[in-house]
């Protein structure tokens, strides 16, 4: 079975690091905005599936 923890982990982490480096310029501005929502929409999902925790 496919790890997705780990996939996402890794895909989340390339995606900032690049974000980190990639200059703030106009020409950029529509990859860095491409990042950062397919980073947020990633998370989102990935916190939608998590099972629930018991508040215990």
């Amino acid at each position: 079975m496919p790890d997705y923890q780990k996939m996402y982990a890794l895909l989340c982490r390339a995606a900032s690091e690049a974000l980190d480096v990639l200059p703030r310029s106009p020409e950029n501005a529509p990859a860095r905005l491409w990042l950062q929502i397919a980073l947020l929409r990633a998370e989102e999902l990935y916190i939608a599936d998590a099972p629930a925790e018991d508040g215990d």
